[in-house]
């Protein structure tokens, strides 16, 4: 094989959770937060406005447990939804902290393993992990879009393999690593494993091909742009994902 296609399958073979052995691939206006699992803007047609109900201490739909693992001094948490244990959808939230309060910044629809969610990921489960992860390193395809993260662009080690679906041609075209069994501060594609190969890695956000990936979470092309431009490290940014019972226990 040519020297690029074995980067190309590589960067495959460590996105996602597992070595692969098939030929898948892994595949608004600003408003305070109310009480909710997902809370919108607004209110009914033709109704008046209620005084917002400021949630301060957390953002909607996460329970004691896992708040406890958010770090002291995040003021940025994307909230990914799990519609459920089993399913491959979801939806994702951008809060931001402003003073004392969580602002709800904007939403996206999202996928997740194929599998759904794991308390407890396996490299090949096809489940995300569920939990608390920071984001500190980012990569892909294309040029960097003015990302405050650290940044490795390579056309041939994010290209995906040619054997791939045409579906999946541009999931890596830009990438931010979920800092899950993985040695933060290196490119996303960086195969080290600190809790070992058994419990997966290579678990990222990246851009969306229409259905459930191998561990990823999946948003569209402009949301991984928009994500890009406006997570920033000094603002600690975390993901706080999974289904939404176990994100609420």
């Amino acid at each position: 094989m040519r020297r690029g296609g074995v980067r190309r399958a590589m960067v495959a073979m460590t996105a996602c959770g597992f070595f692969l052995t098939t030929l898948a691939a892994c595949g608004g206006e600003r408003t305070e937060v109310r009480h909710g699992d997902v809370p919108r803007p607004g209110g009914p047609s033709g109704s008046a406005r209620p005084t917002p109900t400021v949630e301060p201490a957390r953002v909607p739909g996460v329970g004691e447990r896992m708040w406890q693992r958010v770090p002291a001094g995040t003021r940025q948490i994307l909230t990914v939804y799990g519609d459920g244990k089993n399913s491959p959808d979801g939806t994702a939230v951008l809060y931001e902290k402003h003073g004392n309060a969580w602002q709800r910044v904007d939403s996206w629809p999202t996928h997740n393993g194929k599998q759904g969610w794991s308390t407890d990921h396996r490299e090949g489960d096809e489940r995300s992990p569920v939990g608390v992860f920071t984001l500190s390193d980012a990569g892909g395809l294309l040029d960097d879009p003015g990302t405050r993260f650290p940044y490795t662009q390579d056309e041939e080690a994010f290209a995906s393999p040619y054997y791939w679906d045409e579906a999946h041609w541009h999931d890596f075209d830009y990438v931010i690593a979920i800092d899950y069994n993985r040695r933060t501060g290196t490119r996303p594609d960086d195969p080290t494993r600190p809790l070992g190969q058994r419990k997966g890695g290579g678990i990222w956000l990246h851009l969306d091909h229409g259905d459930g990936t191998l561990g990823c979470v999946s948003l569209p092309e402009s949301a991984m742009e928009y994500l890009l431009r406006t997570l920033d490290p000094k603002d600690k940014p975390v993901v706080v994902m999974g289904d939404k019972d176990d994100l609420k226990a």
